[in-house]
């Protein structure tokens, strides 16, 4: 199944804008004494400094941070674009570029690479994310590495607390069982004979043994 292409008006304006500013600034740069390929690689230079300058002012919005430096090479670069469609219009004669428009197409190029290179160099904030290591223990003045902290104990169970009531009535019980079987009651006998768990059981059998 062949899909049909559809031309996008917006893709389509892109193009021709672009094909336009391109001519221009090629033009201007040769008339400037911007010869061969130099004069073509003129409205190159100025079409990325300013889609990197976009780029990376869209970058810093997302992301919060200020971006003041990436409108400033955004700017430059559009009076550059802008400049030389202006200047082809007619209100510049190309066969006689003044001398000071000569300096400015001539210092474009060291201009465009500081400008690429702050934009893509730029160090990018850190994420809030990230995590912190521990800090190392440092050196002590004899050059050994003081022992880290033991890691903390849990700290022990509390000990149930019997009513005196409960511990009576024990004694009763621990008594009868000595006199019947002449031995002392042991721990599990007396927990089944109160009938409670067995940390209270053991307190109990402290207090009256």
């Amino acid at each position: 199944m062949t899909r049909l292409v559809r031309p996008d008006a917006v893709l389509v304006q892109a193009v021709i804008a672009g094909a336009l500013s391109f001519a221009h600034l090629h033009d201007l740069a040769e008339a400037a004494g911007q010869d061969g390929w130099k004069a073509w690689a003129y409205p190159v230079s100025v079409d990325l400094l300013l889609v990197a300058a976009w780029h990376r002012l869209r970058t810093l919005r997302d992301a919060g941070e200020p971006s003041r430096s990436a409108w400033s090479w955004f700017a430059v670069a559009l009076a550059a674009s802008l400049g030389a469609n202006i200047a082809t219009a007619g209100l510049l004669d190309l066969g006689d570029v003044p001398d000071w428009l000569r300096i400015l197409v001539a210092g474009w190029p060291a201009l465009a690479f500081l400008g690429g290179t702050l934009l893509a160099h730029r160090p990018t904030p850190p994420s809030p994310t990230a995590s912190v290591p521990a800090a190392a223990p440092e050196p002590r003045s004899d050059g050994e590495t003081p022992p880290s902290p033991a890691p903390e104990l849990p700290a022990p169970a509390p000990v149930p607390t019997a009513p005196p009531a409960l511990v009576a009535h024990a004694r009763k019980i621990a008594a009868d069982h000595r006199t019947r079987t002449g031995s002392d009651i042991d721990t599990e006998t007396l927990r089944a004979r109160l009938g409670v768990p067995a940390p209270l059981a053991e307190a109990i059998s402290a207090q009256i043994t």
